[in-house]
């Protein structure tokens, strides 16, 4: 595994990939005592990447400008010293210099001098490119994938907690709403089942308080919210968190068909039109496709995105069918013209600053780590962000299940008492859809 801040106790020399540099500009500074090697050719490829008006675009000029930095009037091809110990160099000789081959091929001759240069110190290859890394491997060359910030969906798991009450407990619990925690191992905010010992069908649905000294009874809404009701606990808990001013980080987990999307939206609704407790509703979806790219799309701005924003169109208009009116609207075509509801692009929040809002962020599995960063910065004064992903359903060629930046956002906010993290189980879309997520 590619290390992110602990030093080896073996000095090893690191050749990065250009998608490695893509994924993380702060990669360069990431291989804690250790050397850090770039490839003349993955200078190139950043060079073609960065006109572009996208993350990966921004991403190869940041890198461009970091680089220009840090060699600080030094050669980059004789190496600069980094702080923690990290020397980094742009490696070139003549025969990379003529493009021999693919960029591909010439990271690969590039290891294999630098290993036989230094053949005491070893060479490792870091790629997010499968075949790279095979390729490398059939070589004799170590190669790994980068890993600084993966986090495996496992890790994020929220196993069904259940605790056991005495009758006095349960009492208290419906008298006061709230009891004592019982024992250390919570998390701020998350979600409990509670059963009473005295043999009765007694439950009760609560939550950790933010410095985990308290157990609070949820509250249910008997009638749904906006015409949608839960249908399992794990449901419950989601609208709890996703009402909840006080917390302005929700990430909901879960495989298609549990309702991420469908609540969140909800819920949304039901704090900005009912309860006035935002200005507007702001949606943001990654532009990424299922299958074969369509090419460009005709049209201006709105025409082109909305292909892309179609599910959270389809979605706002069962809920609006669904409570038939809320706050006084019927319909929402109104409130998108009046930019009360926002629905864009990723790409298009770079910049913003987005107050007093509730953002609902879908599918941010297709997200890198970084993209993530970049949205949760933009949230402004008084917001909320709700970001709902599977991490098992990815489109994003870049990221997997473990590297993209869903999980690393849900796995940096855990401990944190303005946040809560809910997993959603069970399929209610229909019978059909629940066994195609669990069989195909």
């Amino acid at each position: 595994m590619a290390p992110a801040i602990l030093s080896l106790t073996m000095r090893k020399t690191y050749v990065l990939d250009t998608n490695v540099l893509l994924h993380d500009p702060h990669s360069l500074t990431r291989f804690v005592g250790n050397d850090v090697v770039i490839p003349i050719d993955v200078i190139e490829e950043i060079d073609r990447f960065k006109h572009e008006r996208t993350e990966r675009g921004h991403n190869a000029r940041d890198v461009s400008r970091r680089l220009d930095a840090m060699r600080n009037g030094t050669g980059l091809s004789k190496g600069i010293s980094l702080p923690d110990d990290i020397m980094l160099r742009v490696y070139w000789d003549e025969v990379l210099g003529k493009h021999v081959g693919s960029a591909d091929l010439n990271i690969l001759r590039a290891a294999t001098t630098i290993q036989k240069d230094n053949p005491k110190q070893p060479v490792v290859i870091v790629s997010k490119d499968i075949n790279l890394r095979l390729r490398a491997d059939a070589m004799g060359l170590r190669a790994e994938d980068y890993e600084s910030d993966r986090v495996v969906p496992t890790e994020l798991y929220t196993d069904t907690r259940e605790l056991t009450l005495s009758q006095k407990q349960f009492e208290q619990l419906n008298h006061d709403g709230a009891i004592p925690v019982t024992v250390d191992d919570h998390h701020p905010n998350e979600y409990v089942l509670l059963r009473s010992e005295s043999g009765k069908s007694l439950s009760a649905l609560a939550r950790v308080n933010g410095d985990c000294t308290e157990l609070r009874r949820i509250k249910q809404h008997k009638n749904g919210i906006c015409g949608i009701c839960p249908r399992n606990k794990e449901q419950y808990y989601a609208v709890d968190a996703l009402t909840d001013h006080d917390l302005r980080l929700v990430t909901l987990m879960g495989k298609a068909g549990t309702g991420k999307t469908l609540l969140a939206m909800a819920c949304a609704l039901h704090e900005v039109l009912v309860n006035k407790a935002y200005r507007g509703l702001v949606v943001a979806r990654p532009t990424v496709p299922v299958g074969k790219e369509l090419g460009f799309l005709p049209g201006d701005l709105e025409q082109k995105m909305t292909p892309w924003m179609r599910p959270v169109l389809d979605t706002l208009e069962f809920v609006f069918e669904s409570a038939r009116q809320i706050g006084g609207h019927r319909q929402f075509d109104s409130l998108l013209k009046s930019g009360m509801i926002e629905i864009q692009a990723i790409s298009l929040i770079r910049g913003r600053s987005i107050n007093n809002r509730y953002i609902v962020v879908d599918e941010a599995q297709n997200l890198s780590p970084l993209e993530v960063k970049t949205i949760i910065t933009r949230v402004g004064a008084d917001s909320k962000v709700v970001v709902t992903g599977d991490p098992y359903q990815i489109d994003n060629p870049y990221v997997d299940s473990s590297s993209n930046g869903f999980n690393y956002l849900a796995d940096r906010f855990r401990d944190q008492a303005i946040s809560a993290h809910v997993e959603l189980r069970k399929g209610e879309r229909s019978d059909l859809a629940e066994l195609a997520a669990n069989l195909l």
